[in-house]
């Protein structure tokens, strides 16, 4: 017992030696640790398979020991999340701090104007100096947190892969990995155009054989967040996203479903289609059967963000790279994520000393606590480490390449990583993301023609729900259109009686306010 005794009462020296900087650098007087105890709580969400009891948490325990403040950490399993926190935000007895709520602007602004969330602007700088010093880094993250009324109402968090966002994990989501042992096993080079593709489609499906089930050439899930193959259409053109908006290179917003070469694109699906070479079930597989369907070996091409999605069969399949359509375009379509999220975290009215709550968050946003409050931590003697500490550097172990060994002792809430961190404070990236790195710099990158993709734009309720309003019903028709394209093809008649419905639908009105949120974020942040 003495000896986990001196060992936590180390760690919390060592914790408090690299918050000691910080700490006294808050404009109002705030120092860890704290004279006297404080107290506050959060509502979090966890994984279902992860420790649940954040108190255990290494994390947590070196925090308290730092900065005499206790966290009441109220856990709710990640199904039952979205359900709980909502409920207790409509409560007088609700949290101080609420976080992992991955909410919009809409929904932010909501809970402002009935004073749920309090603005915290002031804090950021007076009492979070190492979240201020990001900000001031990246002005394109406090542009997406400030909205429209000039406050600031929720912390986010950063996970950058790439300074270079054409380079950035997120700059493309579904990639399309083809079984190159069954192109080994036909002799065939790995395709290079639309026209090579499809006869690579044709061979898999006459001379392939499996043990169990039939050979599907081609599979995906239409309009399915990083399982739908937007990215191959960039063979024709724009290419497609998932929301369906781009910028052109004159910071032009635009609408990609109602683009010519869009309904090119889809319409040479629909030729593949219609020739046994795309999976049937493309319309209506839920995850779970297209996961497994794809784990199953029997699938020539697929489209997913992790390539691990093959299981056993893994190693059969490579990304298939840009691929030339028939007049010579080749381009990666950008999609419209981004390496943080906005509506994360939040602080309640019920907060008494919202100071010092704020203040105790903040150093999470000091680089080597970002990194263990999103991946875990080390010399932690309950649970498999994800780091080691070795002359003031993280250092991965093996078995912190596990998810479900980070979840159980990191906090995933807030924290800010920079790309410029790894080789700094931590070795290295997590093997997956590395991995996931290089394929998107090396192969997809050179190919996206776009400079801009769709920023997260913090406009005003109003207009927030005007777009809400128009793109409910727009989006689920020019889907639903799409989908029905693959299937059924497309004549000009149709196709022009489409675009006429989607204009009547307010589609112009709906382009003016996204042209005029992209105007007013490409101004904060190029200021």
């Amino acid at each position: 017992m003495a000896n986990k005794k001196m060992t936590a009462l180390c760690m919390a020296a060592m914790l408090a030696a690299s918050l000691g900087s910080v700490a006294s650098a808050s404009e109002s007087g705030i120092t860890f640790p704290l004279e006297e105890s404080y107290s506050f709580s959060i509502m979090t969400r966890a994984e279902n398979d992860s420790e649940q009891d954040f108190s255990k948490k290494a994390l947590v325990q070196r925090m308290e020991a730092a900065t005499n403040v206790q966290v009441d950490y109220q856990t709710i399993p990640s199904d039952q999340f979205d359900e709980k926190y909502k409920l207790a935000l409509s409560k007088k007895g609700m949290p101080d701090v609420i976080t992992k709520m991955y909410i919009k602007p809409y929904d932010i602004l909501s809970y402002a104007s009935k004073g749920v969330f309090i603005p915290i602007e002031d804090y950021i700088e007076e009492d979070m100096p190492n979240l201020k010093a990001v900000l001031e880094k990246r002005p394109e993250v406090k542009a997406a947190i400030t909205s429209a009324d000039g406050h600031i109402y929720t912390l986010p968090f950063i996970n950058e892969s790439s300074t270079d966002p054409k380079e950035s994990n997120n700059v493309v989501g579904a990639i399309p990995y083809i079984n190159k042992s069954w192109l080994d096993e036909l002799g065939l080079e790995m395709p290079t155009t639309t026209d090579e593709l499809k006869t690579v489609l044709e061979a898999f499906k006459e001379n392939i054989t499996v043990e169990i089930g039939e050979v599907v050439p081609m599979s995906f899930r239409i309009n399915q967040v990083n399982q739908d193959p937007g990215i191959t259409l960039g063979s024709f053109g724009c290419g497609d996203d998932m929301d369906h908006y781009m910028v052109s290179n004159d910071k032009e917003v635009y609408y990609t479903l109602v683009q010519d070469d869009v309904r090119e694109g889809l319409e040479w699906l629909h030729e593949l289609y219609s020739e046994g070479l795309v999976d049937p079930e493309i319309f209506s597989q839920d995850g779970a059967s297209y996961s497994a369907k794809v784990a199953s070996g029997r699938v020539g091409l697929f489209y997913d963000w992790s390539i691990g999605m093959a299981g056993d069969y893994t190693d059969d399949y490579e990304p298939l790279p840009p691929l030339a359509g028939p007049d010579g375009t080749v381009n990666v379509p950008r999609q419209n994520y981004y390496s943080f999220d906005m509506g994360v975290t939040a602080v309640t009215a019920a907060c008494e000393k919202p100071e010092i709550a704020l203040a105790y968050l903040d150093q999470y946003y000091e680089p080597s606590m970002s990194i263990q409050n999103c991946f875990g931590t080390y010399d932690d003697e309950n649970y498999a480490n994800v780091f080691t500490m070795e002359d003031g550097m993280l250092k991965w172990t093996e078995e912190g390449q596990d998810s479900k060994v980070r979840n159980d002792q990191n906090l995933y809430d807030v924290f800010a990583i920079l790309a410029d961190y790894y080789g700094v404070y931590v070795d290295k990236m997590v093997d997956s993301d590395a991995a996931r790195h290089e394929m998107v710099k090396n192969i997809y990158s050179p190919a996206i023609t776009s400079d801009y993709n769709y920023p997260a734009a913090f406009m005003d309720q109003e207009e927030i729900t005007r777009i809400a309003e128009i793109e409910t019903d727009l989006k689920n028709y020019a889907e639903q259109t799409k989908a029905g394209i693959v299937k059924d093809g497309i004549t000009d008649e149709d196709w022009n009686a489409y675009l006429e419905k989607m204009d009547s639908m307010g589609l112009s009105e709906l382009l003016e306010l996204k042209q005029k949120g992209f105007d007013m974020f490409y101004e904060l942040t190029n200021k």
